[in-house]
C-alpha cells in the first residue's frame, strides 16, 4: 500500500514521541511511558484506520451507485435506445464514486470498443464484488441470446436484492455487535479489577512468597519489577490486545460479512485497551 502524507505524519509523530519517551520517561516512570509510547501508537494507526473506514463507505456506495446506474440503464433500454448509446448518454449524470468509471465507459465505447470489453475494464476499475457479478451476468446472458432489456432488468434486481440484505442484516445484527463491545468492555473491567484489587491480595499467596503483610501492602510495592503481582499482571494487556484484534474481525465479519471491514472494529477495541488500561497504570498506580 502506498503510504499517504497523513500516514506518514502519523508515522513521524510516533517516532518523536517514542524519542521523547525515551528521553524523558523511560528512566523516570515507566508506566507513563507505557502510556505515552501507546498513544503514539494509536496516533500512528489512525490514518490507516480513517483510510479503511472511508474505502469501507466508498464501496457501500459504489453499490447503491451502480444499482441507480443500472436503474437508469433499463429505463433507457426499455425505451428503445442501443444499451450503448444508453451509456454514453447516462455519462453526465452524477453517480458518486462511480461517476469518473461510467464516464471513462462510455468515452470507450464512443470511440469504438466493443461493450462486453468496456464492462469488464469497467468492473476491472471498479473492484466491486457486486459489480462484478452483474457484469459478468450480463454479459453471459448477452452471450445465450437473451433479450438484453430482460437482462438488464434481472441485473438490477439482482442488485436491488442484494442491497436490501445488506440493510436488513446490518439491522438484524446490530444488537448482537453492541452485545460485542459491551461484552469487551466488561471483560476490560474485569482485568482491571483483578490487577487492582484481587492480584495485590492474592499474590504473595499464589506465588508462595512468605513474609507479606497483605492487610499493610500499598499500591507503590505494586510497581516495583520484583513485586509478584507485577508478574502476574504483565501478561494481561497482550491479552486484552488479543481479544480486541479477533472480537473486532469477528464482529465485522457478523455485521459486513467482511473480516476486512472487521478491522476497523479491532482498531476501536484495542485503542480504548491502550488508553484505559495503560492510563489506569499510570495515573492510578
Amino acid at each position: 500500500m502506498r503510504l499517504k502524507r497523513p500516514q506518514i505524519m502519523g508515522i513521524a509523530i510516533f517516532i518523536l514521541i517514542l524519542i521523547g519517551s525515551f528521553i524523558f520517561l523511560f528512566k523516570e516512570d515507566k508506566d507513563m511511558f507505557y502510556f505515552v509510547i501507546g498513544l503514539g501508537a494509536i496516533i500512528a494507526a489512525f490514518p490507516f484506520f480513517f483510510t479503511l473506514i472511508i474505502q469501507g463507505n466508498r464501496e457501500e456506495e459504489k453499490g447503491k451507485m451502480f444499482l441507480e446506474f443500472a436503474r437508469d440503464l433499463v429505463e433507457s433500454v426499455k425505451a428503445g435506445t442501443p444499451i450503448s448509446k444508453s451509456i454514453i448518454n447516462l455519462r453526465s449524470k452524477d453517480y458518486g464514486a462511480l461517476t469518473l468509471n461510467i464516464q471513462k465507459l462510455a468515452n470507450q465505447i464512443s470511440i469504438g470498443i466493443p461493450v462486453s470489453k468496456a464492462l469488464d475494464i469497467f468492473a476491472r476499475d471498479v473492484q466491486n464484488s457486486v459489480v462484478t457479478r452483474s457484469i459478468m451476468l450480463v454479459r453471459e446472458a448477452e452471450r445465450a441470446g437473451g433479450s438484453i432489456e430482460d437482462i438488464l432488468e434481472s441485473v438490477a434486481k439482482s442488485v436491488s436484492d442484494i442491497e436490501k440484505l445488506k440493510s436488513e442484516r446490518r439491522a438484524a445484527i446490530y444488537n448482537l455487535v453492541m452485545e460485542g463491545y459491551i461484552i469487551f468492555f466488561v471483560f476490560l473491567l474485569i482485568m482491571l479489577i483483578m490487577q487492582f484489587k484481587i492480584i495485590p491480595l492474592t499474590a504473595d499467596i499464589t506465588l508462595g512468597g512468605g513474609g507479606t503483610n497483605m492487610v499493610n501492602m500499598d499500591f507503590e510495592n505494586i510497581k516495583t519489577p520484583n513485586n509478584p503481582s507485577a508478574q502476574l499482571t504483565r501478561p494481561m494487556l497482550l491479552l486484552l490486545l488479543t481479544q480486541g484484534f479477533f472480537a473486532g474481525l469477528l464482529i465485522g465479519k457478523l455485521s459486513e460479512g467482511s473480516i476486512k471491514r472487521g478491522l476497523k472494529h479491532s482498531f476501536i477495541l484495542i485503542a480504548s485497551s491502550l488508553l484505559i488500561y495503560l492510563g489506569a497504570n499510570a495515573f492510578l498506580m
